[in-house]
């Protein structure tokens, strides 16, 4: 199974490429897209589309998970997150790949097990996760990576529950 995740943005959006196969989890790719917070919107939102477009080709994930923002005081900012998070479903949508979305707290539950955990403390439990040798970059990317986790993570709960159903 490979989960691609998106913390997504504007002006960066971060994505990372988990791959697990028999328990075991390994890092594909990670990143960000980034355009000049100079351009307008529209032209951003067609830069990074055809960037994810491109991410979606080359690594051909089974499923995406997006970071919900959390509610923004700025109502610019907040209609602009949800602009892209509805460009990066519109993209997966068009490949047929399922999609799921998680807020900021079930990502640092699922990666950190505190729902309140810092950026830094996320970011050092992906490397841990991933067995990497330093924190991935740039951070959008590693917080990318800790929302396909969470995805990952997700699944094997829903997996386990739905084998109790069964039995």
């Amino acid at each position: 199974m490979r989960i691609l995740g998106i913390d997504p943005g504007t002006v960066t959006m971060g994505y990372g490429v988990v791959e697990e196969q028999e328990d075991e989890l390994s890092l594909m790719d990670c990143g960000a897209l980034t355009t000049s917070p100079k351009t307008p919107l529209p032209q951003r939102l067609h830069t990074l589309y055809l960037g994810l477009l491109n991410i979606i080709a080359r690594y051909q994930p089974s499923e995406i998970a997006i970071e919900e923002p959390f509610v923004a005081k700025n109502v610019r900012s907040a209609l602009a997150m949800g602009q892209a998070i509805g460009m990066a479903m519109i993209a997966a949508a068009g490949k047929g790949i399922p999609i799921h979305q998680y807020t900021p707290t079930q990502v640092k539950q699922a990666v950190s097990s505190y729902g309140h955990s810092g950026k830094e403390q996320v970011q050092e439990m992906v490397r841990i996760q991933l067995r990497l040798s330093s924190l991935p970059q740039p951070s959008d990317a590693a917080d990318a990576l800790a929302v396909a986790l969470c995805h990952i993570q997700e699944m094997h709960l829903a997996r386990i529950v739905g084998d109790r159903e069964g039995t």
